[in-house]
């Protein structure tokens, strides 16, 4: 009678597991609702391809030009700091891209209106820097 339970138990641990992963799937999908803003970092010396997105419920998805994605969902605290960053925004218009090889181009998308800058607006520098530093706690490499 105990090998049954030996051999059953793994079995059924087995099949429940994979029976729920689909289902944390469809949760998380399900938390993801609409974009409340995209952002993302390209070029520099370094080689820079950072991108943050901002759901409408504050969870973000964080990515960088190598390793994996993040989904992660920010602390009230960091909910309040970038609303408040948001409500100064000036989305302004897109630049030209500078004579030269080595600029960092940044890219707003909030409100279905899609910005590209080289220089940061006065506006931009919280909404930007905040994002920075939420990518900085949340996204880990392999």
């Amino acid at each position: 009678m105990k090998i049954w339970r030996i051999v059953l138990l793994p079995v059924l641990l087995l099949a429940l597991t994979a029976s729920m992963a689909p289902a944390q799937a469809a949760a998380v999908r399900a938390v993801k609702k609409k974009v409340l803003l995209e952002y993302s970092r390209q070029g520099g010396f370094a080689g820079f391809d950072d991108r943050v997105t901002v759901y409408d419920n504050y969870c973000v998805r964080l990515s960088r030009r190598t390793g994996p994605t993040i989904d992660k969902c920010l602390t009230a605290q960091e909910q309040r700091t970038l609303r408040k960053y948001l409500k100064g925004l000036v989305m302004g218009r897109s630049e030209a891209p500078p004579a030269g090889a080595d600029f960092i181009k940044y890219t707003l998308v909030h409100k279905k209106q899609r910005v590209t800058r080289y220089t940061l607006p006065t506006s931009w520098q919280p909404v930007v820097q905040e994002l920075d530093k939420i990518m900085q706690k949340y996204w880990a490499p392999d």
